[in-house]
């Protein structure tokens, strides 16, 4: 079996697998790995650390035609699944949820495709859940992101030109990322605060010393999966004013609040952030699904009211060796289950499995994406 490595489209400095994963690949069974030319060099991994990896440095037609499995971080284009053959199987971090066309193109070519941002929130399925190590990158860049922006100290400081007060961070969302920002956050001397509708990330804001903001009356679906869901007009209303109340008095605000499939939910309304302090900064790592702050532009920063606000979702590709590493190690951990004694075999037992299989012989298999695609 040969698994082929596609190079990433143009502004994208991740790479799904780096050289130090090839050994692994080729124990669990691969005969071959191919890797597309110069696919891992904005992740600063050069093509003859690919070779001496062991895997084999082609352009990407030659690995459209031969390699069995493709693994790729996005989905691929129209015209490199246009190439693909009946049966070869596409791994990757697809958004199936809110990229329906990214399954669509899958079903119609009749390829096998498994998404790996649908791993069900398990303990099983935590060493490929690439959702939650993409989102410890970013959860942490986006407080250095925030750092570099902010024209005071995070820490105190007692100086003899007299006392600085420590930055006051407010963290929307609690998950991977959110406990990540925290973590990163208090590690640079902030007073840190954070919001999550969940219950469950009481405990775990508390555990990193943060104060944690809760509005009473929250929606917790145990049925979600660990996942926030949609809450009452009642309980958004407290939400907003709890929320205004405690931004006006941040000078860092770190949006990470999303509700998969959906439009991220609003919780910094532009009423807000004229109401800030000049000099915040928000960094919105929900811009691409609408974003968290009513202002936010994806891709964009802007200074709306003297406030900084940062729209980026790939801060993960910001950190592109590191980022990578850990996406090849969610790749390799994932062929673990499909490569059994050095053959393929998709067992459909396995929830894992089942879960991230978006298309296989033209159909859905993932409930969840089924859902969403009538």
């Amino acid at each position: 079996m040969t698994l082929g490595i596609l190079k990433e489209a143009d502004g994208e400095q991740r790479v799904a697998v780096t050289p130090d994963s090839i050994p692994a690949i080729l124990k669990l069974g691969a005969t071959k790995v191919m890797v597309e030319r110069g696919a891992g060099a904005t992740a600063f991994f050069d093509d003859a650390s690919f070779e001496a990896a062991g895997a084999e440095i082609a352009d990407a037609d030659a690995i459209l035609k031969n390699a069995k499995v493709l693994v790729k971080i996005h989905p691929l284009s129209a015209s490199a699944i246009g190439k693909l053959s009946a049966g070869q199987i596409v791994i990757g971090q697809f958004n199936p949820l809110a990229n329906k066309e990214a399954v669509e193109q899958l079903l119609k070519a009749n390829a096998t495709g498994f998404s790996l941002d649908m791993a069900p929130r398990s303990t099983r399925a935590q060493a490929l859940d690439v959702l939650s190590s993409m989102a410890t990158v970013g959860g942490y860049k986006a407080v250095l992101t925030a750092a570099a922006h902010l024209p005071t100290f995070f820490p105190m400081f007692m100086t003899a030109a007299g006392t600085i007060k420590p930055a006051k961070v407010l963290i929307l969302g609690a998950g991977v990322a959110g406990l990540q920002a925290i973590a990163t956050a208090k590690r640079l001397g902030a007073v840190v605060e954070a919001f999550d509708v969940r219950a469950a990330a009481k405990e775990e804001v508390l555990s990193l010393g943060a104060k944690f903001v809760e509005v009473e009356g929250a929606v917790d679906d145990k049925s979600a999966g660990g996942y926030a869901v949609e809450q009452t007009e009642e309980f958004k209303q407290r939400q907003a004013q709890l929320i205004h109340d405690k931004a006006v008095g941040s000078d860092v605000i770190i949006c990470t609040a999303q509700i998969p499939g959906r439009k991220a939910p609003v919780l910094l309304r532009k009423e807000t952030v004229a109401a800030m302090k000049a000099g915040a900064v928000v960094v919105d790592m929900a811009a691409s699904t609408g974003g968290n702050c009513e202002l936010t532009e994806n891709g964009k920063t802007i200074h709306p009211h003297g406030v900084t606000i940062i729209g980026d979702s790939n801060l993960a590709g910001s950190v592109s060796k590191d980022a990578s590493v850990m996406f090849g190690k969610n790749i390799v951990n994932f062929l673990k289950l499909i490569l059994i004694k050095n053959e393929l075999t998709l067992n459909w037992e396995d929830d894992i499995v089942a879960a991230t299989c978006v298309a296989h012989e033209g159909k859905v298999v993932s409930e969840r994406v089924k859902s969403v695609m009538g």
